[in-house]
Parts: structure tokens; sequence; C-alpha cells
């Protein structure tokens, strides 16, 4: 035993450098092991966003007709039908509830600068409802049995074409319209898909 400890004793003296650095690389591999795994845990990674375009981007929707209060209103985008009627005041007394259930999807998303007419009771034979952009109803307008006011509500249509277009009645087709000369070409431009003569 004795001479084991005198060899190493030895060894020591001659080979002191190496040992020496072979315990400092020790430390210094305990410490960076100790380091690195006491900071494993990710650091917290925090994304900011601009939501001033998100909370700024609307949808604007025209709703007329039979509600309380018609008018344009500006919703979030991915609005619903419902969320318009709702800002509108609902449905008015005068509305046509049988034709609502009957023909407005009310899941049905908005699109910006959509006109929604809810009709009154006594008008739903005026208009024809068709699938449009996106799933969303659009409700023509017949212009063989529409009201001066629904036919004024039509873009580039006032209160003397609209009555132009009542006193030519009946129509077979829409370019009627302007073969009798009742519109021009840019205005039946605007109104051709708003309009049936069923």
């Amino acid at each position: 035993m004795e001479s084991f400890q005198e060899n190493l004793i030895s060894a020591l003296r001659k080979h002191w450098l190496p040992v020496i650095l072979a315990l400092l690389a020790l430390i210094f591999f305990v410490y960076g092991m100790i380091s690195f795994l006491g900071n494993s845990a990710s650091p917290e990674v925090t994304f900011e966003t601009d939501t001033s375009s998100q909370e700024t981007a609307q949808a604007a929707v025209d709703i007329e007709g039979a509600v309380v209060n018609p008018g344009v209103y500006k919703l979030k985008p991915g609005s619903l039908l419902q969320d318009a009627l709702i800002a509108a005041g609902g449905a008015s007394e005068q509305a046509d509830r049988e034709w609502m259930q009957k023909n407005l999807n009310l899941a049905s998303k908005l699109v910006d600068g959509q006109k929604i007419y809810i009709p009154k009771q006594g008008e739903t034979g005026t208009f024809t409802v068709i699938q449009g952009v996106e799933g969303n109803l659009t409700a023509l307008i017949n212009i063989n049995s529409a009201s001066q006011s629904q036919l004024d509500s039509l873009p580039g249509v006032g209160p003397v074409t609209s009555e132009k277009i009542i006193s030519n009645r009946p129509y077979s087709s829409i370019n009627e319209l302007l073969e009798k000369k009742i519109v021009g070409q840019v205005t039946f431009d605007k109104i051709k898909d708003k309009i049936t003569a069923q």
C-alpha cells in the first residue's frame, strides 16, 4: 500500500501540470452542464402583431326595408346576416316574417358593400331570391310588380326613371328596359344583375 502511495505521489510530481489541467477542464465541464440544463427551459418568445389594421377593417352593409332602423352599418369582418339585422334593430312589425324564414340564411357571411332588403308584408311577390357570391342571398327586384320606392333603391334609378318603368309595364324580359328606352346602357349595366321580369 505504501508503494502505491509512493508511486502515486511520484507520478503526480512528474505529471502535475496535465493533472491540474484535467481537473480544471472537469470543473468547467460540470459548470457548463449545470448552466445549460438550468437554462434549458426555452425563453419566452412573444410576437407582437399589428392589430390596428384588424381593428379598423370593417364591412359596410346597407340594410333597408322592414327593419326598425334602416341604414348603413359597419360590422366586423366575418359578421353574419343575423348581426346586420340585430344592428338595424331587428325586423319591424311590418316585415314579412314568413318570407324571411324561407329566404334568408341568417348564418350567411356578409360581404363589404352588400345591400340587404327585408320586404314588408304584401311586397313578397316583388322579389326573387337567388344564391349570390359566397352563399349570400340577394333579392332580385321584379320590374313588373315592384313599388316605386323599391325601384328607386336601384343604382342610377331615381323617381323619374322608376315612374317610367312602372308606366311601361308589363315586361317580358329586362332587356325591354333598353328596347323601350326607359334606361340607358350605363344604368342598365348597373341594374341588370339586380332585377328580374318574372
